[in-house]
């Protein structure tokens, strides 16, 4: 057994330290240093079989004492609880943790329980601030639309198989051009696609159901409209299926049905342009370079992101991600997650996220490395995008896109390369609102935190005014 084997040394210090032996006494009666048995009690040095037997002896230890099989969940939840950001200071270290587990298990599972309680509590906190912040959630369509995707986890294998057989009636050398689609639209529907350059009042689409055209903007982006025009396939040929879908969620109005009316069709559309299959292969052999996806598949930005998170069939399954979608004012108008990240609902969002950063220097992605108040970590992308019409005079919006994922996925992103994604001191410690959030030594807090009673000291003040420790 060599020392990296030898694990047993937390086993002895709490045997010794159960029947009352200081480490002077025991060392003594082995006829070893102090120093040295401190060294066997943190697995620093291997005891040679002898020394093991005297041990053993003098501790009433029996070998299946020493082999007993530690729960690696038991290990890995109890690690997790010394991660959460109330417990940060007292800089715990992984060992330790294990420690607790192998000396006394049922002390781990009763931290677990605690954890799990503060976690559920933190989360209830949040949802009562959030609904005095917004009203009740349920009256704001796009929230309700979120709810509906999450449900469904971004995949609707209806839409994906009635997306790869338009894609493969309409595909030219395996990719989806505008003008195929128009074509398609025209033979299959005798529906006409006029591109026309808006004169009076600007408008990005107009269909006439009774003449059966389609006016797109020549304003728009090429990519643009030729969503439009995959949206218009699937509106013609799947709004049975689309029915269905939405038949199985409960909407609270009817507006916000036709918001998600809305994002299926955007979907489905997306389907078409970016046939499943190929996008999944395209998406793991250039590792998730989202940039080089889109000039691939001649698609937008977001286009491509959204895509990217709706990657969860089965048998051809992507990484889980989270997609969300702010303004410089922090209004959240997207948000999406499977990698288990908390997003925020609405404005008043942690400003150290990097989707907030990204508008300091647009249309760069940027990376980071972020540390939820939960200990989870997550490897996250942002970069901004205009929206709008692209004419002089014309005000366009600029938002920007955060896309991200569990910590374990990282290395498969091209964005990780170079990257320490060990390096626990690059990770940025972000929350989900000042007020969801613990950290009193956080430079940006703007608000307190609601799980925490705080007073203002005249005399004295830390890193804000809410803080004076």
């Amino acid at each position: 057994m060599s020392i990296k084997t030898f694990n047993y040394g937390s086993i002895i210090r709490a045997k010794r330290q159960k029947k009352n032996l200081k480490s002077k006494e025991l060392a003594k009666k082995l006829g070893i240093s102090p120093a040295f048995l401190s060294l066997i009690e943190t697995n620093e040095r291997k005891p040679n079989a002898d020394l093991m037997l005297l041990i053993q002896e003098h501790l009433e230890l029996s070998n299946e004492d020493l082999t007993r099989k530690i729960d690696p969940g038991l290990e890995n939840q109890t690690k997790d609880v010394f991660n959460i950001s109330l417990l940060e200071d007292l800089d715990i270290r992984p060992e330790e943790a294990d420690e607790v587990v192998k000396t006394n298990p049922k002390i781990a599972k009763a931290l677990i329980r605690l954890a799990n309680d503060h976690n559920e509590r933190d989360n209830e906190i949040g949802d009562d601030l959030e609904k005095k912040m917004i009203g009740n959630k349920t009256s704001f369509p796009g929230e309700i639309v979120s709810e509906f995707i999450q449900k469904n986890n971004n995949y609707f294998p209806e839409l994906e198989s009635f997306a790869n057989k338009i894609f493969d009636k309409v595909k030219t050398q395996n990719r989806v051009q505008y003008s195929s689609l128009c074509d398609f639209l025209n033979s299959e529907y005798n529906l006409t696609v006029k591109d026309v350059a808006p004169k009076e009042k600007l408008f990005t689409k107009i269909y006439y159901p009774e003449k059966k055209e389609m006016y797109l903007s020549e304003f728009t982006s090429l990519e643009t409209r030729k969503l439009f025009a995959a949206n218009q396939v699937a509106q013609m040929g799947a709004s049975d299926i689309i029915k269905d879908y939405l038949d199985d969620f409960s909407f609270p109005t009817e507006v916000s049905r036709k918001v998600a009316n809305v994002a299926l069709l955007n979907y489905t559309g997306a389907a078409i342009i970016m046939d499943y299959k190929k996008f999944f292969q395209e998406c793991l052999h250039f590792r998730y370079d989202l940039e080089l996806l889109q000039n691939s598949f001649a698609v937008s930005f977001e286009q491509v992101v959204h895509r990217a998170t709706s990657l969860n069939n089965p048998n051809m399954k992507g990484i889980p991600l989270h997609l969300i979608r702010v303004d410089r004012s922090g209004n959240v108008s997207k948000r999406f997650s499977l990698s288990g990240i908390e997003l925020p609902r609405s404005s008043g969002a942690c400003p150290l996220w990097n989707v907030f950063t990204a508008f300091s220097n647009p249309n760069i992605i940027h990376t980071a490395v972020s540390k939820m108040t939960d200990g989870s970590t997550y490897f996250c992308l942002a970069r901004t995008v205009e929206k709008g019409i692209a004419k002089y005079g014309e005000a366009r919006s600029l938002l920007s896109i955060g896309l991200g994922c569990n910590i374990k996925y990282a290395k498969e992103m091209v964005y990780s390369d170079g990257m320490n994604l060990e390096d626990k001191k690059s990770e940025i410690p972000i929350g989900v609102s000042c007020r969801r959030c613990d950290r009193l030594d956080c430079s940006q807090r703007a608000f307190p935190p609601a799980t925490k009673k705080y007073d203002v000291d005249l005399n004295s003040r830390g890193v804000s005014i809410f803080v004076n420790e």
